[in-house]
């Protein structure tokens, strides 16, 4: 099989750390030839669909050959892994990657569904298992939602990594003015969530490959801080699911599966919903370590038995 990677700049990745390096680790220690290009390197000459990439051996980390102009038509699969955010460049490269879509590539994860979940607002679809949730940006709005559940969390609609999620309770001094920033002046709506006191404890991610829990980590927050994301200083360790929680992901394996998202990451405080991650979900290498399991391999696996089963 030929791999193509979509990703950032591969001097950027911490192979100890990265989802991407893993996949690409675990693909190369299953006899897969791998290729890597960023989003600007995809061409489409017509409908023909074309990318300036590079052969690349990951492990060790990391042997890159030079650029060639390759059709995408001879790639097995190809994996979209650019981080957010989710700007005009990277939803101009996902309607690129339809157009390798429609000539028989199978592209993880699938383009379309990559536009319409958006990671917080993809979580409406399942509001039943998640917390007291309000999506607005009228200041009154917001207002009225702080004040019934007394202590929130919001989130802007584009963030990751935890960045610009803010703890505020309703008698807040300056509360509205706060609103106003954070919607832009009601330009924009975000997120607002109940909170849950229960992220003391953690926040759950777990990995889903093709509908199914394969892997989970717990990410506690650093003392003083709420937000358990680990690169805001989350501290990762071993978990396992509870029956909730797989319930969970009972609940969502339907449409996972029906609209080609292969490789999620969920993220669940207290036995409620938080986000659905479709990008480029992470936490590989810490369920690897932590939990002492093969999970880039696993995964892999089960993408070589769709495949091979002509299943998408």
């Amino acid at each position: 099989m030929r791999h193509l990677f979509v990703l950032d700049p591969l001097q950027r990745i911490n192979p100890s750390k990265d989802s991407t390096a893993a996949l690409m680790q675990a693909a190369g220690r299953a006899g897969h030839e791998l290729w890597a290009c960023t989003p600007a390197d995809l061409i489409a000459m017509g409908d023909a669909p074309i990318a300036m990439a590079a052969m690349v051996q990951p492990e060790p980390w990391l042997e890159v050959g030079a650029l060639e102009r390759l059709p995408l038509e001879g790639f097995s699969v190809i994996w979209m892994r650019k981080d957010p955010p989710v700007d005009e460049a990277y939803l101009y490269a996902t309607h690129l990657l339809e157009v390798a879509e429609r000539a028989g590539v199978r592209v993880l994860n699938r383009p379309s569904s990559l536009r319409a979940w958006n990671e917080k607002l993809g979580a409406l679809r399942f509001s039943r298992w998640m917390a007291p949730t309000l999506v607005a940006g009228r200041v009154t709005e917001l207002t009225a939602f702080a004040q019934e559940q007394g202590d929130i969390v919001l989130k802007p609609l584009g963030g990751r990594a935890g960045l610009g999620v803010i703890r505020v309770a309703a008698d807040a001094p300056g509360l509205g003015a706060l609103l106003e920033l954070v919607t832009e002046q009601e330009r924009l709506p975000v997120m607002a969530q109940r909170f849950l006191p229960e992220v003391s404890d953690g926040d759950k991610r777990i990995l889903l490959v093709d509908g199914e829990p394969l892997g989970a980590v717990n990410r506690r927050p650093k003392r003083g801080e709420f937000r358990s994301n680990l690169a805001v200083g989350g501290h990762p360790e071993a978990t396992e699911l509870s029956e909730r929680e797989r319930h969970i992901c009972a609940a969502l394996a339907p449409s996972l599966r029906a609209e080609g998202l292969f490789f999620v990451g969920i993220d669940v405080i207290g036995g409620m919903l938080s986000e659905i991650n479709v990008t480029s979900p992470t936490g590989i290498r810490e369920v690897e370590r932590l939990m002492d399991q093969p999970l880039a391999d696993q995964v892999i696996e089960r993408l070589q038995a769709q495949l091979a089963s002509g299943t998408d």
